[in-house]
């Protein structure tokens, strides 16, 4: 079992910027790909995006390209969303999954872990 613990969410001015964490427990760690999802009040659960066990491949949802980063580090068994530019509309619960999959999976229910969130509102 993969236990998930995301920190480094906030309060944050429209513009700023924040980077979340997510470490995981367990000895595999590297051998799973990461996702990010987020969730408003009412709205579905919707991928942010991921990473592959490696690094060296990343998807991102259309509207976070360009302002939004996925990195991992697997000697600390960490995965990092590092959030700029952030908009009102980012405004969210942010979480962290893990999936035995190889490649990046979009949908919510190909992840097998999740952390517990950490919410993000960034003000207009």
């Amino acid at each position: 079992q993969v236990q998930l613990v995301e920190s480094g969410g906030g309060l944050v001015q429209a513009g700023g910027s924040l980077t979340l964490a997510c470490a995981a427990s367990g000895r595999t760690f590297s051998s799973y790909t990461m996702g990010w999802f987020r969730q408003a009040p009412g709205n579905e659960r919707e991928f942010v995006g991921g990473i592959s066990w490696s690094g060296g491949r990343t998807d991102y949802k259309d509207s976070v390209k360009g302002r939004f980063t996925i990195s991992r580090n697997n000697a600390k068994n960490t995965v990092y969303l590092q959030m700029n530019s952030l908009k009102p509309e980012d405004t969210a619960a942010y979480y962290c999954a893990v999936t035995r999959g190889v490649v990046v999976m979009r949908r919510w229910n190909e992840y097998e872990y999740w952390g517990q969130g950490t919410q993000v509102t960034v003000s207009s």
